[in-house]
């Protein structure tokens, strides 16, 4: 295998707050930053989710807390 000899950085890693999903068979996890639920239930399966920490590369969310944001589109009442 030939190598170009340029070395790769090193992407820096920081302990996230992720959500792991709690069927045995199922590996779905996310980043807390990335949920859209204060408890989100797994995409893969429809389990629940428990909290934790893992180490993974900075990654950021310049759309802020999705928490925060309503979902379903607003309707306005006209009278």
């Amino acid at each position: 295998m030939y190598n170009r000899g340029k070395s790769q950085e090193e992407v820096p890693q920081v302990d996230t707050a992720i959500w792991t999903c709690t069927k045995e068979d199922c590996n779905g996890w996310m980043r807390d930053n990335f949920a859209f639920d204060a408890a989100p239930t797994c995409v893969l399966c429809s389990s629940p989710m428990e909290s934790g920490i893992k180490l993974l590369p900075v990654l950021d969310n310049p759309n802020g807390d999705l928490k925060a944001l309503k979902k379903g589109t607003q309707i306005e009442k006209s009278e």
